[in-house]
């Protein structure tokens, strides 16, 4: 397993204490990149990879190569027993513990993916149980659309994230779809790479989101990553489950990364009926272009977890709001277990299409 370094250089997600509601918006300036999540992968060479390759986005007709959702989803995913390599307090349980906690489990046709809400802990113990998942099957290129009904809200102390790693970190790149931290209303979308890859953001129908970090994705090694904080204050946790849940959907192609966000309510017709066209989509809230993709990214496997405090919503406690409550992350996580009630992913399905 690789290990990462923690990013000091890096400044500055629901029963939360305060509501992210009523918080005002992060400022492109104030919101940081995350540190990289890449070197907790854990590579199993009889994992297939799955070449998806994509030609011009205008022809293309998308054909489904993978569903996950209940009637598959223990079989598709494995639960990463680890010490978390972003330093959380968090105590990954393996699927024994999981299940046999509720953690882990089916309900409703949908997957529960969550965290222990009810025990008070030592602050300087093993940390929170919770869950990481890591996908059997690996991608190279992929039209990537993630259901959600529920995601983690937006609480002090937490760090969800769902993303894609290759097992050669940084190497074979990173891409965090969906990511945040402590009480952040915005979803931030951030590539990490070995040094060499600069995207541009105009490119190709541009944007709606705001760059918000490093020029190279490679920046620091890998580990600062470059990053794109969404435009709508119903992309990330508490907000978003309010707003009725939603789907994000992710373009990987040789020519660059695109990511949409739609609510429920907002989910294109032709996601729902099984033939997603990206082109009748509108504008993506992250598009990363100009950079040799097929150079620095490939061989991903799907992650979803959440841990608490660490590298990054351990880095920049001190400047938030939550260090109004407990000075300490750690002591606050361990000391607030009914903070966490509504730190769970509820999927209903991840779909990856290609050509």
């Amino acid at each position: 397993m690789f290990l990462k370094a923690a990013v000091a250089s890096i400044p500055l997600l629901g029963s939360a204490v305060a509501s992210p509601l009523n918080q005002p918006p992060f400022k492109p300036s104030d919101q940081k990149v995350s540190p990289a999540r890449g070197p907790s992968f854990i590579f199993n060479e009889t994992s297939p990879t799955v070449e998806l390759d994509f030609h011009a986005e205008s022809v293309q007709a998308y054909a489904l190569q993978e569903t996950y959702d209940a009637s598959n989803w223990f079989s598709k995913f494995s639960v990463q027993n680890i010490a978390d390599p972003t330093h959380g307090f968090v105590n990954y349980v393996n699927q024994a513990t999981a299940q046999s906690k509720g953690l882990y489990r089916t309900q409703n046709n949908q997957v529960y993916i969550g965290v222990d809400s009810s025990t008070v802990l030592n602050p300087n113990g093993v940390g929170r149980d919770s869950v990481r998942l890591q996908s059997n099957r690996a991608y190279t290129h992929g039209l990537v659309i993630a259901d959600f009904a529920h995601v983690p809200g937006s609480n002090c102390g937490s760090w969800p994230a769902f993303w894609m790693v290759g097992p050669n970190w940084p190497n074979q790149g990173e891409i965090d779809i969906y990511e945040g931290v402590h009480l952040n209303t915005y979803n931030q979308m951030t590539l990490h790479s070995s040094p060499g890859c600069v995207p541009v953001y105009n490119q190709n129908g541009g944007q709606t989101g705001t760059h918000v970090s490093e020029a190279d994705c490679g920046a620091g090694g890998g580990f600062n990553g470059c990053g794109v904080q969404s435009n709508s204050p119903t992309s990330y946790g508490t907000a978003f489950n309010a707003n009725g849940g939603g789907v994000y959907a992710t373009l990987w192609t040789s020519s660059g990364i695109k990511v949409w966000y739609f609510a429920a309510r907002d989910v294109p017709a032709n996601i729902r009926s099984g033939n997603p066209d990206p082109n009748t989509w509108g504008t993506p809230q992250a598009n990363f272009a100009g950079c040799n993709f097929d150079a620095k990214f490939s061989n991903m496997n799907i992650i979803f977890d959440i841990t608490f405090c660490g590298d990054w919503a351990g880095g920049v406690w001190g400047s938030t709001s939550c260090a109004s409550i407990n000075p300490s992350c750690n002591a606050y996580v361990a000391q607030q277990p009914q903070s966490f009630g509504d730190s769970y992913w509820l999927v209903n399905s991840v779909k990856v299409y290609s050509v």
